[in-house]
């Protein structure tokens, strides 16, 4: 299903049924709402929800790690000005959020929004190869979530 979340034209696929009992397209068309800020992200998104057999096949083709993992993001190459800006792909696997939404005390919409904003932030280029990377994707993460009243997924282990 393709749905316009402000300047960002989303095509949602969910390829397992596991996600079927969760409204999932309103969760991720709200997450990439609130983390499409208008004068960067602005194009074609493609989420695809999956399960963790799935996404364990693209994490070992793409990053040589064979295990299922949560999400992954396949950010598009530049595509020049022709047509709408391909943002790229956001992949996520249903058991391995369910199981983490589980373990942290989260509610399972909750997690998808925050792995959606996660997923999308990269597709924007920001990572978390670095200490500092990382301290800036997840603020920003914090402030987009806020923005979703969804509690800040790292006040755990910040805590800690």
């Amino acid at each position: 299903m393709s749905a316009v979340a402000e300047n960002v034209t989303i095509d949602i696929s969910i390829e397992s049924p596991l996600w079927n009992d969760l409204d999932c397209e309103t969760t991720v068309r709200r997450a990439v709402a609130a983390a499409a800020a208008p004068d960067e992200a602005q194009g074609e998104l493609s989420v695809l929800l999956t399960d963790d057999d799935a996404i364990r096949v693209l994490n070992a083709q793409w990053r040589h790690k064979d295990e299922p993992t949560n999400v992954l993001s396949f950010p598009a190459a530049h595509a020049g000005n022709i047509g709408p800006r391909p943002l790229g792909d956001i992949v996520i696997a249903y058991e391995t959020t369910a199981r983490e939404a589980a373990a942290e005390h989260k509610q399972l919409d909750h997690h998808l929004a925050h792995l959606t904003v996660h997923g999308f932030l990269h597709l924007l280029g920001y990572d978390h190869e670095s200490e500092a990377d990382a301290e800036t994707m997840e603020r920003l993460e914090r402030e987009i979530l806020a923005r979703l009243d969804i509690a800040d997924p790292y006040a755990t282990r910040d805590e800690g």
